[in-house]
């Protein structure tokens, strides 16, 4: 497995390996996370600079307040729901494919990545509307794909994730790349020095409860 460092100037510290929970694993503690190139290859990203959401700068705007109260939120109750509903091929960049849908149902099974459901209740029950999953290791959540169905959804399911992280002590929420609407919410860049430095912090740290086991 690369190194972060390895990127040097650029953001892909190697191409191949596999997507087995081990290679993951030790892929996310060393800064990294996988994406496909456009030719199919495995790439392992180290972005510089790296987008980061400080857990104490979550921006929460009046109409998110209002769309979350009308929301319904859970954690790892429908994980593969949410990758599938992430992986939507009618998606724009849509790129996860059967093999990364695999691989991170693996990685719930064995209760390393995790997800948030937003639901949207109805007369005939409850459709799921928005979610996101991601991975967890001590303090460090990264973040690796959200979707919606509803308005404002996506952006419910993360502020659900940061009280979530800050109830169980985590400390750095890794968004991969800084967008528009990212910053929007409270998303910084930070140099790949520096969110490697973050990251060491955060492997150190034991959450003080399971994933999940602070919803509301």
């Amino acid at each position: 497995m690369p190194a972060a460092h390895d990127a040097e100037s650029g953001e892909i510290a190697g191409v191949g390996a596999d997507l087995e929970p081990g290679t993951l694993l030790a892929a996310y503690r060393s800064g990294l996370f996988p994406m496909r190139l456009p030719d199919g290859r495995l790439a392992w990203w180290s972005p510089d600079p790296r987008g980061v959401l400080p857990l104490d700068g979550l921006q929460v705007s009046r109409s998110l307040a209002r769309s979350r109260r009308r929301s319904t939120t859970t954690f790892d109750v429908a994980f593969a729901d949410v990758v599938l509903g992430c992986a939507d091929p009618h998606r724009p960049g849509a790129w996860i494919d059967a093999s990364f849908v695999r691989a991170y149902v693996r990685l719930h099974e064995l209760g390393w990545a995790h997800s948030v459901e937003v639901w949207d209740e109805t007369a005939d029950g409850r459709a799921l509307v928005g979610g996101l999953y991601g991975v967890a290791i001590g303090g460090l959540f990264a973040a690796e794909s959200k979707f919606h169905r509803a308005r404002d959804a996506s952006k419910v399911a993360l502020v659900a994730l940061v009280e979530q992280l800050i109830a169980t002590g985590a400390t750095l929420l890794d968004v991969q790349w800084t967008t528009s609407h990212l910053a929007s919410l409270g998303v910084v860049d930070v140099t790949r020095d520096e969110y490697a430095a973050r990251l060491r912090h955060a492997l150190t740290v034991r959450p003080s409860a399971p994933f999940g086991g602070a919803a509301q």
